[in-house]
């Protein structure tokens, strides 16, 4: 498999598991539990930012954040479109790239000023896993407050966008049992 085709499953995966962790942001009653609520809105506007942020490292233009989440605290529908947006900037952007440009270095600033160098490879890579790392934890919250997170994993997602995956696994256990 090439990097550009394992990067625009894991970016594919990223966009539905942004949704999925949004639609729940914003199925929950703001007055309940306010305090997780807002910690969560905000860990996903943080998700955001960082992605904000490579991608104008991976487009060679001045972001325009100083630090990596905004004073404001986005309505969670207002964070849904943005995210869906810039997940869909990651994708087209994947369609442009050559796999000779995804191994070039790219060197950049980070908002605390400390300098640092990626390949723009290792960056698509750096925003998916940040991401899944901050959804781990509003998961982690949601739980806590007893709502159930959604199942955010990549093989979840594989299963639901391609279902004739559980059943070639279903044939290929059966055929071992043989």
């Amino acid at each position: 498999m090439s990097a550009k085709i394992l990067l625009k499953s894991l970016l594919v995966y990223q966009a539905w598991a942004n949704d999925e962790f949004l639609e729940k942001l914003e199925g929950l009653d703001p007055s309940s539990n306010a305090q997780q609520r807002h910690a969560s809105i905000r860990l996903m506007n943080h998700i955001h930012v960082v992605s904000r942020i490579f991608a104008a490292h991976l487009a060679g233009v001045a972001h325009g954040y100083a630090s990596d989440n905004t004073e404001e605290t986005p309505a969670p529908a207002a964070l849904r479109s943005a995210m869906t947006a810039t997940d869909r900037w990651y994708l087209d952007y994947l369609e442009t790239v050559s796999e000779q440009e995804l191994a070039e270095p790219v060197a950049f600033t980070f908002t605390d000023g400390d300098r640092g160098c990626l390949t723009r490879q290792e960056m698509l890579t750096h925003v998916v896993l940040h991401g899944s790392y901050h959804r781990g934890e509003i998961g982690r919250v949601l739980a806590a407050i007893l709502v159930s997170p959604p199942w955010d994993t990549y093989a979840v997602h594989l299963h639901r966008s391609e279902p004739a995956r559980r059943l070639a696994g279903a044939r290929e256990a059966a055929q071992a049992i043989v």
